[in-house]
């Protein structure tokens, strides 16, 4: 009996290699696990190096321990608390632990999410809520709500204010001022205010808002006029930064007026995408009404989420994160990012022409920097002689009105970046600019094709 030919991409490697792939029509038929494979690691090979894109603030390295405990539950749903009560009695553990992180002065309450956008989205909820409360117990009217926050935030602020009805009144930047503080935010707060918000480490330059003068300008506004405006802070990024590198700066529940927190586990809570934690000070901070009881399950649960359904594994991650390093290793960490940020700053300062944005201040671990002279060339430029000739994304960008004449660049440092990425890193930006100082700048199309690109 004759054996039906094999398939020479079967035997000696992938059949993709030399046919197209599956891109509009569902596939009339399947492959081979291999070829599956192969097919999508192609495509991946095709992308960036994560190690080299210091544009993005999510982790791309978590230890072998940590990666076998994702790869473990990933199967795991975490919504399913009447099957998986352990996890659900560890994401109380991580709501408790950065609660006591944050300073909460008692019982409190909390909860995963996606990332700080879903947090943010459920934290502003929960102001408006909050504030629809307090006006309809006082006769008062509840139409026309507004949110009182900075240039300096991420856009997910402006998505909520459209998304929910609320009036965003946006606090414009300056040049030389890229943050905002209480003489900022006065005029636009009244009796409608649901809340203010205020960044602790902003996307742009790494710096925090003006938190304890916001707060102080809001207890003075409570005292003395009877308008209770809550503070939500925005730590996305700093919520696992200022704990360890700046202790005794009060930003978070030290301060009265602070009645909520966001903070994104993927970012520097070491942990991978997606993660994300909303700490109220006091359960009576989060509005009844947004709470949901369901029984399908197999078991009465609350759910306060966006979402319903996803995976446990990052938040046995964050637990294992918390639990691994302790203050002492998250301690250890960031100052060791903050240590190689500060030897890269110094790095372009010998190299000259940059202007560092707010060395000095309490910063992210990061180095938002700028050119001194634009006449032949600019930071567009350099961000795409960076990736073109080294693989480097170091993201050029324009700050937010009225400071959008600005334009910088940024570059992250995470924990495995290490000295000899920054000594290397340097030497690059210093021959990208030797190269376009040569050529008088890149190529119009080629900065467009980069503008254009995603990510910019």
């Amino acid at each position: 009996m004759a054996m039906p030919p094999i398939d020479p991409g079967e035997l000696f490697g992938n059949r993709f290699l030399d046919q197209e792939v599956p891109t509009h029509r569902f596939p009339d038929a399947g492959m081979t696990a291999t070829d599956a494979m192969r097919l999508v690691a192609l495509d991946m090979a095709l992308e960036g190096d994560p190690s080299r894109n210091l544009a993005t603030f999510v982790t791309t390295w978590m230890e072998p321990e940590a990666q076998r405990i994702i790869a473990e539950n990933l199967h795991r749903n975490f919504i399913d608390h009447a099957e998986y009560p352990r996890t659900a009695e560890i994401e109380q553990r991580c709501i408790r632990i950065l609660a006591d992180l944050f300073h909460a002065p008692g019982e409190t309450t909390g909860a995963r999410t996606q990332g700080s956008s879903e947090a943010i989205m459920l934290g502003a909820l929960s102001l408006k809520w909050r504030w629809r409360e307090r006006r309809s117990a006082a006769g008062l009217p509840t139409e026309s709500p507004n949110l009182v926050f900075g240039g300096d935030v991420h856009v997910v602020w402006e998505k909520f204010c459209r998304y929910f009805d609320v009036e965003p009144r946006i606090v414009p930047l300056q040049e030389g001022k890229y943050t905002i503080g209480p003489d900022d935010v006065a005029p636009h707060i009244d009796e409608n205010t649901i809340g203010v918000a205020a960044v602790l480490g902003t996307t742009f330059t790494g710096h925090r808002d003006d938190i304890v003068g916001i707060n102080d300008l809001l207890v003075r506004l409570k005292r003395e006029q009877g308008h209770d405006v809550p503070l939500h802070v925005d730590g996305a990024s700093g919520g696992f930064v200022w704990p360890f590198l700046y202790p005794d700066s009060p930003w978070d529940f030290r301060l009265e007026q602070v009645r909520s927190i966001n903070v994104s586990g993927h970012k520097f809570g070491l942990v991978y995408p997606g993660i994300g934690w909303l700490i109220f000070r006091e359960k009576a901070d989060l509005a009844p009404d947004l709470v949901f009881e369901e029984n399908y399950l197999g078991k009465t649960d609350a759910t306060f989420t966006l979402n319903f359904s996803t995976g446990s594994a990052m938040v046995l991650a964050q637990y294992y994160n918390l639990v691994r390093l302790g203050r002492e290793g998250y301690t250890y960490i960031m100052r060791g990012m903050q240590d190689n940020a500060h030897a890269l700053a110094e790095r372009l300062e010998q190299i000259g022409g940059f202007e560092l944005i707010g060395r000095d201040e309490e910063q992210l671990p990061l180095v938002a920097f700028r050119l001194r002279d634009h006449s032949k060339y600019d930071e567009f430029d350099v961000a795409w002689q960076l990736s073109a000739e080294r693989g480097w994304m170091v993201p050029a960008y324009t700050l937010p009105p009225k400071a959008d004449n600005i334009t910088i660049m940024r570059a992250l440092v995470k924990q495995n970046f290490s000295r000899e990425h920054v000594d290397t890193l340097a030497r690059d930006i210093e021959q990208a600019c030797h190269t376009l100082e040569r050529k008088g700048g890149a190529h119009e199309s080629e900065r467009q094709q980069m503008l254009q690109s995603p990510g910019h």
